[in-house]
């Protein structure tokens, strides 16, 4: 089904066919109305994250939720689910202070409203299975590209952290460590500011331990958007929004025993398929320089805790 049928479906009317202005999934800008909307695709569990997402707004959470329409939104469309939303007016990040601290009172304020259980039914985070061989394969598309772009990294370090990291991974397993309901994915470019940032992209919404949440944040915060800085946050930056993430939120002394293998094993699972399934991320200088600063503060992450 082609981007048009799929906004009609909606009840939405548009002359031509609507561009993604997303490169990596279908996200599409249409007029409504006195304004525009989102249509985009959605997870599955589509009532699930949509009962997720409204009970956070309804305790003051800025976050997108459904569009009221004269059809079923979220709806399934062919093989995969979409949603309608509205499109938030407002300015990207930019790495001012202020803007940072913002956002890790955002993150705090939504870790905080979650339940001790999973009461939302979304999915939960279970991926604990990397082998060797994944490593392996990812290190050799590494290398291409890094080579291709005459980036020098010493691979064979990498690899033997990340070789280490999979041997680690079933430290998690039994942890108690706690778990909330968050949007997940909480990046720049999933926040537009209004002036206060206001979440435009809630879809990946899960079930996991709150400092996989964390630690996400603080290796991709800045993934993807042209106004963001081109490095992960300095030490400086991470220490404005990790005090703005704790006015609301209180880590236990487990979560700041496992904050390393947290930051590792978020690594091994979001950034290594990163850099290495996704070759036209290196073509960009400042994709690049971001990987760069990635790789060096794996390697040494003593700046980056939880007690600044």
């Amino acid at each position: 089904m082609n981007a048009k049928d799929i906004v009609k479906r909606f009840g939405l009317q548009i002359k031509e066919e609507p561009v993604s202005i997303y490169p990596f999934s279908p996200v599409f800008r249409v007029p409504y109305q006195k304004g525009d909307v989102i249509v985009k695709r959605t997870q599955r569990r589509a009532k699930c994250l949509t009962n997720y997402t409204t009970s956070i707004k309804e305790n003051g959470i800025q976050v997108v939720t459904p569009v009221p329409l004269a059809t079923a939104n979220p709806q399934k469309i062919g093989n995969d689910t979409y949603v309608v939303y509205p499109f938030i007016k407002g300015f990207t990040y930019s790495g001012k202070d202020q803007e940072i601290v913002e956002a890790g009172e955002l993150l705090g304020r939504i870790h905080s409203l979650s339940p001790k259980e999973n009461t939302f039914s979304l999915a939960e985070y279970d991926v604990f299975d990397f082998t060797d061989d994944e490593v392996e394969e990812s290190m050799q598309d590494i290398e291409r590209s890094a080579e291709q772009h005459n980036i020098i990294i010493d691979s064979m370090e990498l690899k033997q952290k990340l070789l280490e990291i999979v041997r680690q991974q079933n430290n998690f397993k039994n942890s108690n460590l706690p778990s909330i309901a968050t949007p997940h994915d909480f990046k720049a470019n999933n926040l537009i500011y209004t002036p206060e940032p206001y979440l435009i992209d809630p879809d990946n919404a899960i079930w996991i331990p709150r400092i996989f949440d964390l630690a996400l944040a603080l290796l991709l915060f800045h993934n993807e958007l042209s106004t963001a800085p081109d490095t992960i946050f300095t030490p400086r930056q991470w220490k404005l929004f990790l005090n703005g993430y704790k006015a609301n939120v209180q880590l236990t002394n487990l979560e700041k025993q496992f904050w390393q293998e947290a930051i590792e094993h978020v690594f091994l699972d979001e950034v290594m398929w990163l850099m290495a399934d996704v070759e036209e991320d290196w073509e960009r200088v400042e994709q690049r320089k971001l990987f760069e600063s990635l790789i060096k503060m794996l390697m040494d992450p003593v700046d980056y805790g939880l007690d600044m």
